[in-house]
């Protein structure tokens, strides 16, 4: 399954209880889409959260923050794991 990552850009910074209550959604809806939500990073201050995925596309991983709290990413990409 390809792996995507996606960014989102929050203006006026983020926190990261807000962050893990949408992961916590995300969580409850990525099954109805066939993606993993597999990990997210967050900097606070500069309003930027970074999730990592396992999706069949990049739309399906959007869906999944769509339905769940309505904050899509603002960039998607697909990415490789490197060691």
């Amino acid at each position: 399954m390809p792996l995507y990552m996606d960014i989102h850009s929050i203006e006026g910074g983020v926190s990261v209880d807000d962050v893990v209550k949408a992961h916590l959604a995300d969580l409850q809806m990525q099954s109805r889409y066939d993606v993993s939500y597999l990990r997210y990073w967050v900097d606070e201050a500069r309003g930027k959260i970074f999730c990592l995925a396992e999706a069949p596309s990049a739309e399906a991983a959007a869906s999944v923050h769509r339905d769940a709290h309505g904050l899509v990413a603002d960039e998607i990409y697909q990415v490789q794991e490197g060691s």
